[in-house]
């Protein structure tokens, strides 16, 4: 009988570790890069994660010691971000990029209410177990953005002729919207938090793709011909954009 002897199979990577500053504990996420030629260290605008990118043969317990030397840069690279605004009694929320101020008002009632405080402040009344107010709130904002994109989708189609096949939400980080050449057009359901003329533009910018799967300086003519909201737009997603997804 011969006895072969088996190698260990090497272990993988654990999906984040935790870094530790002034008593505080951050956690990492772990990813490997083809790309990477280096450790580095990014902490995400939208949601506040921190990711530690590094080469594909890199040592872990390496780029686990430089994660953890580098404890203070994340602690104040995550400090100097805004705070996130949970989805609570008493907290503002914008629709329609006007802030609201969230109230839970218990009952039964299915609907949420838009409101005007007694002072002029706009407001949100949620009914139901406070308990699931975030949930109702979310749901609410989610069908006023499709009743909003699909008025705007479908005025832009019929502006230069052309047909989609559906529209669908989603929460995405790094795009506000996107066209497939199937004609689906997907949206982040944050957009109607911003202004309409964002939500709008977004609406036409998309749909502009049905004639143009590119962006091409004809596109651009294109969408320029659609909405005079391009700059605009385009600036105020560059300076508040991020800013949506800090909500919820």
């Amino acid at each position: 009988m011969i006895l072969r002897l088996l190698r260990p199979s090497k272990q993988p990577d654990p999906p984040s570790i935790e870094v530790e500053h002034l008593q505080m504990r951050y956690q990492v996420t772990l990813k490997r890069s083809a790309k990477a030629r280096r450790y580095g260290l990014r902490v995400s605008l939208a949601t506040r994660a921190v990711v530690l990118t590094m080469p594909v043969k890199a040592d872990l317990a390496t780029a686990i010691d430089f994660a953890r030397r580098h404890g203070g840069w994340i602690a104040a690279r995550l400090a100097r971000l805004p705070q996130t605004v949970p989805f609570i009694e008493g907290n503002q929320v914008p629709l329609r990029g006007v802030p609201h101020l969230l109230h839970a008002i218990g009952g039964r009632g299915a609907k949420v209410l838009v409101q005007v405080e007694q002072d002029g402040t706009p407001s949100l009344a949620i009914p139901g177990d406070p308990a699931f107010l975030a949930r109702r709130l979310k749901d609410f904002l989610k069908r006023e953005a499709m009743n909003d994109l699909d008025l705007a989708v479908n005025r832009y189609a019929q502006m230069i002729d052309v047909s989609i096949k559906g529209i669908t939400l989603r929460d995405t980080k790094s795009r506000w919207g996107s066209c497939s050449s199937q004609g689906t057009l997907n949206f982040s359901w944050r957009l109607i938090m911003a202004p309409p003329f964002v939500l709008d533009y977004l609406a036409a910018h998309e749909i502009a793709h049905r004639r143009e799967m590119n962006h091409s300086s004809r596109y651009w003519r294109l969408l320029n011909s659609m909405t005079s909201d391009v700059e605009r737009a385009e600036a105020w997603l560059k300076s508040y954009g991020t800013n949506l997804h800090h909500y919820g």
